[in-house]
């Protein structure tokens, strides 16, 4: 095989490829089907915000985790307001039955519905598909999704985009620390550290003068003219729930 000559059972033209989705595009509507019945997507985010994560196929290892570790971590999202839902490159009645073992192996209770997305329409308007494993492929030769994460807010924009290979799980913790930083950022003028986790100072806003700084951070503190931070307490944050 060679980057210039893939073969021809994975290869995407370039009217099948969607434009890429950036953060702040808006996250776009689709009509599916899911184990919890059929949605319309924009109509399904209503006024909350959502994780949409996909998955290469039923019934694989490493998805199996994925799902479970997600359904037993979905109360914490519940109470930040945030809506989940999978998509998986199966069938409905698939997801029924994996969903059964998903739960046996996890000890989860899976609630949260998954998209039926045999046909990748959901997908390619995504851009989940794999272009870089040519083994991640179904028996027609249709490349499967790769494990993307948009997560999504109130105005239906996209706030983040994660990829991460078939061969590798998600962070779930990971997820859910980032809406805490969105979330908390949007309420109180300010960005977070690295590795933040709330409780953590947080950096003050570059938009957010001095003057006011003092008003809004009593307590913030000056590194570097472009680097303040600012005690920010748990209770304060979205995790505070």
């Amino acid at each position: 095989l060679s980057a210039e000559h893939p073969p021809d059972s994975v290869t995407m033209s370039t009217e099948e490829r969607s434009a890429p989705l950036r953060l702040g595009s808006i996250a776009p509507n689709f009509k599916a089907d899911t184990t919890n019945g059929p949605i319309d997507f924009h109509e399904f985010i209503g006024d909350k915000w959502v994780v949409l994560f996909s998955h290469p196929e039923d019934y694989t290892p490493v998805c199996t985790t994925d799902l479970g570790a997600f359904a037993k971590l979905e109360p914490e999202f519940t109470k930040r307001g945030v809506k989940l839902i999978g998509l998986s490159a199966n069938t409905v009645d698939s997801h029924r039955g994996w969903i059964r073992d998903i739960d046996e192996i996890s000890g989860s209770k899976l609630a949260f519905p998954i998209i039926g997305d045999k046909e990748r329409k959901v997908a390619f308007a995504y851009d989940m598909l794999d272009y870089q494993d040519t083994t991640n492929v179904d028996q027609k030769g249709i490349a499967f999704t790769i494990r993307s994460v948009f997560i999504v807010d109130p105005t239906k924009t996209i706030r983040l985009t994660l990829s991460y290979p078939a061969s590798t799980g998600r962070n779930t913790a990971e997820v859910l620390r980032v809406i805490d930083s969105l979330q908390t950022g949007d309420r109180h003028r300010i960005t977070t550290p690295i590795n933040w986790i709330p409780g953590d100072d947080v950096i003050v806003h570059p938009s957010v003068k001095n003057d006011e700084a003092k008003q809004l951070f009593p307590e913030f503190r000056i590194v570097k003219p472009y680097l303040r931070f600012t005690p920010l307490p748990k209770e304060t944050t979205s995790a505070a729930v």
